[in-house]
């Protein structure tokens, strides 16, 4: 039995050590994306959800942050408010991952952040192209667009991403 076929039946029993099995695998020269392939054909492919937290930062910044916080937290929430006022809508902001950054933890957070401070947030999906996001941003009509990276796509895909949204 080869090393997958030995983690598909670790994945599917739960008996042995899928990260030995894996190892084993990539000692018998299967890439990456074959050892992901074989789990992959047990579990399903991980599919991130695009929800935020909401009440989370409102709550710390007004209970748990103390006076300087609370009133920051005030500021920026009458500042948004007066923004909506004066555009007849909430300001709206899509946060972005793009390139081959998957993690997007961070992303979420600011996300929520800014959920509780009355942004209207569209949360991107992992790896988009800069006009990927840039459609998004469009047919959204967002105001500001947040872009996430922790892989140092930033140099290309940021200017990528301007040159998009300006085209």
């Amino acid at each position: 039995m080869s090393a997958l076929n030995a983690m598909v039946e670790v994945a599917k029993t739960g008996k042995g050590n899928l990260l030995e099995t894996a190892v084993e695998a990539a000692r018998q020269r299967a890439t990456v994306g074959e050892i992901s392939d074989a789990l992959e054909y047990i579990w399903g492919r991980h599919v991130a959800k695009d929800s935020i937290v909401r009440g989370a930062y409102s709550t710390e910044a007004t209970t748990k942050a103390g006076a300087k916080g609370k009133q920051e937290y005030e500021d920026a929430l009458k500042r948004v408010q007066e923004f909506s006022k004066s555009e007849g809508r909430n300001p709206r902001i899509l946060v972005a991952k793009m390139g081959q950054d998957g993690h997007d933890r961070g992303a979420k957070v600011i996300a929520s952040g800014f959920a509780d401070l009355g942004f209207d947030v569209d949360v991107g999906g992992l790896f988009q192209t800069p006009e990927e996001v840039a459609r998004q941003a469009i047919d959204n009509d967002v105001h500001v667009v947040g872009a996430s990276s922790l892989a140092a796509g930033h140099n290309t895909l940021i200017p990528s991403l301007k040159k998009a949204l300006v085209e």
